[in-house]
């Protein structure tokens, strides 16, 4: 199946090549009949007209900082390839995070990577509640909404949360091409970290560049853990997505990973429980 083809989110514009959104959610391949669901919680780089930029320039705004580059034409496509329902953000995570808990400190960062965020200095709890009643939940309920259609139909979905890395971290270049992360529910996990290296001819982290338990984050916790579904994490480095040939080539090499593994490893998974 080829893969769905490029959607923007209904309500998003541009203001001066600047990304401009007052949605909070995109939903892709909604009647999708695949056992898999998708996420992309850091699919944009949108800052809604009314907060300005942030303050910020503009070409902040294309950075990591603003959103996980790459990802969201990733989980598109892959959206497409398997036949899944896919759900992505449309506010940059500088608006607020919704992988983040609502009284975590990062869930609205006043510094991201070193980088001052104007916008977000000094927030009251009205103006924080004001950005996760516009923007966090209806995210959320919108993929509560999805994971209840899909259960509606097939007894144990599987959660794959997208997301992407950059090349270089505090100096350190990171050797990895994906990583797959996890925490005590290997369901997935292990399956596709034992294809990916036996057939990618890729390096592939296990729990790197980042740890699933430290902690896991608030999207997959809520949405998959707290519901006994299986589930994993995959970071891609950005600098293979970054365009629309590496979109398409690691998208590709995911949706054949998964095809290969994924009917077994909810088979096994039946029991509804976690490797420990």
């Amino acid at each position: 199946m080829m893969p769905a083809p490029m959607q923007q989110p209904i309500s998003a514009r541009t203001r001066a090549g600047k990304p401009v959104s007052d949605a909070a959610f995109e939903s892709v391949n909604e009647d999708g009949a695949s056992d898999i669901i998708l996420i992309c919680d850091h699919a944009s780089r949108a800052v809604p007209a009314d907060l300005a930029d942030l303050g910020l320039e503009t070409d902040l705004l294309w950075r990591h900082i603003a959103w996980d580059i790459g990802a969201a034409d990733v989980a598109r496509r892959l959206a497409g390839y398997l036949d899944a329902p896919a759900m992505l953000s449309c506010f940059s995570r500088l608006v607020i995070d919704p992988n983040r808990f609502l009284d975590d400190p990062s869930s609205i960062p006043e510094v991201s990577d070193g980088i001052e965020v104007p916008g977000n200095a000094g927030l009251d709890r009205a103006a924080r509640e004001d950005r996760a009643a516009r923007f966090f939940r209806p995210y959320h309920e919108a993929v509560s909404a999805m994971r209840s259609r899909v259960m509606a139909r097939t007894k144990l979905p599987a959660l794959v949360s997208v997301h992407s890395f950059t090349p270089v971290m505090d100096g350190f270049e990171r050797p990895w091409h994906v990583g797959v992360l996890w925490d005590q529910d290997d369901r997935i996990a292990a399956p596709l970290l034992r294809h990916l290296r036996a057939e990618s001819g890729l390096v592939i982290g296990d729990n790197q560049p980042y740890s699933a338990r430290q902690p896991f984050g608030y999207s997959t916790e809520t949405h998959a853990v707290a519901h006994g579904l299986p589930h994993v994490v995959l970071e891609i480095r950005q600098d293979l997505i970054d365009t629309r040939h590496g979109a398409e080539t690691y998208a590709r090499l995911l949706a054949e990973a998964f095809r290969a593994i994924l009917p077994g490893a909810i088979r096994n998974g039946d029991d509804n429980g976690a490797r420990r």
